[in-house]
This record gives C-alpha cells, sequence and structure tokens, in this order.
C-alpha cells in the first residue's frame, strides 16, 4: 500500500507550511518563547506527527481488507488483542487499547493482518471508540456478508484521565453486533469468554 503512504504525505506536505505556523502560533499563545531551542523544531515534529496518526482519512477502510478468499469455512474466527491509538475528536487527545474481532464466515474469509489492517484504518483519524467499534462491524459485515460479527474495544481516555474528572486507569468498554450475534446471547458469551 505505498499509495497510501505518498497520499498522507502529499496530503499534509501541501498544507505543511500552513500547519506548523499555526503550531507555532497555538504555541505563543499558551505563552511559550517558540524560539527556544526545545521548540524551534516543534512545529515541523508535530507536523510529521500528523501524518502518521492521522493517516486513517487517506484510507478507505473498505479497501484495506484486499482480496476476500472463497473458503468453505463457517466456524468462528477470531483475532483479539489488536493494539490501536486514536484521538478523541472532542479534545484532540489521545485514547487507545485492543480491539477483538470475531465472525462466523459464510463462505468469504479475509486474511488476519487486513482485521489489523482495518483497526488502523478507522483508529488514525479523529474519533470516537463507539464510531470505531460500529465502522469495524459494518465494513466486516458489508464486505464478507457473514453469518455474524462481533466487534468489543476497550479504550482508556487520556481525555477523561489526564484532564476533567481525572480517573487514570478507567475503561471504556464498547461493542457492536451484527447478523447472529444480534440476536443469540449463547454465541456473544461464547466470544467473551474466548476474549477474556
Amino acid at each position: 500500500m505505498a499509495g497510501k503512504k505518498d497520499y498522507v504525505n502529499s496530503l499534509v506536505s501541501g498544507n505543511r507550511e500552513q500547519i506548523e505556523s499555526h503550531i507555532k502560533e497555538i504555541l505563543k499563545l499558551i505563552g511559550e518563547d517558540v524560539e527556544r531551542e526545545g521548540l524551534i523544531e516543534t512545529p515541523a515534529r508535530v507536523t510529521r506527527m500528523y501524518e502518521e496518526i492521522f493517516a486513517g482519512y487517506s484510507v478507505d477502510p473498505r479497501e484495506v481488507l484486499g482480496v476476500v478468499f472463497d473458503e468453505n469455512h463457517e466456524e468462528l474466527v477470531i483475532v483479539k488483542d489488536i493494539v490501536y491509538y486514536s484521538q478523541c475528536e472532542h479534545h484532540m487527545a489521545p485514547f487507545f487499547g485492543k480491539v477483538h474481532i470475531g465472525y462466523l464466515p459464510s463462505g468469504k474469509i479475509v486474511g488476519l493482518s487486513k482485521l489489523a489492517r482495518l483497526v488502523e484504518a478507522v483508529s488514525r483519524r479523529l474519533q470516537v471508540q463507539e464510531r470505531i467499534t460500529s465502522q469495524i462491524a459494518n465494513v466486516l459485515e458489508e464486505e464478507l456478508s457473514p453469518q455474524g460479527v462481533i466487534v468489543v474495544v476497550e479504550g482508556e481516555h487520556l481525555c477523561m484521565c489526564a484532564r476533567g474528572v481525572k480517573k487514570p486507569g478507567s475503561k471504556t468498554i464498547t461493542t457492536a453486533t451484527r447478523g447472529i450475534y444480534k440476536e443469540d446471547a449463547a454465541l456473544r458469551a461464547e466470544f467473551m469468554q474466548l476474549i477474556k
């Protein structure tokens, strides 16, 4: 996916001077001396960081699944503990955690690493955890037409830990169910047991 990186780089590079200028202005507005040694290169460093943490804007989550394989497998597929990092759209503060994905195929499967790529595509942008959870489930349902999909996302939000109520260590858990997982409590319970 060399095209993805090129697109992100051109997207940010095309606006590099503006982004750096705005970061410099923010530093001044909070009372910093932008000419001191530790801050001289900060606007450029922040711009490069934005290329990485907002790379999801350049990717269509459906395309990262790549080739869908015809396979006569109709038993549960789980990839758990996929680490993600995102940015809260309300405060632009980081949040991070793990994603657990399960699906019951109905004749189509996808490469396991593609599930991690899907997580990256939806999390590397300004987000809310609830949307990440739903977007992953929706893409899998639309692209694989499985019997069912279940997604569980755990997150620790710095907008809640480092500011506001200041409750470090608190975790948010969100779920999305599609197909048979929406209807069958026993299947949901089985999945939850398997990801423990």
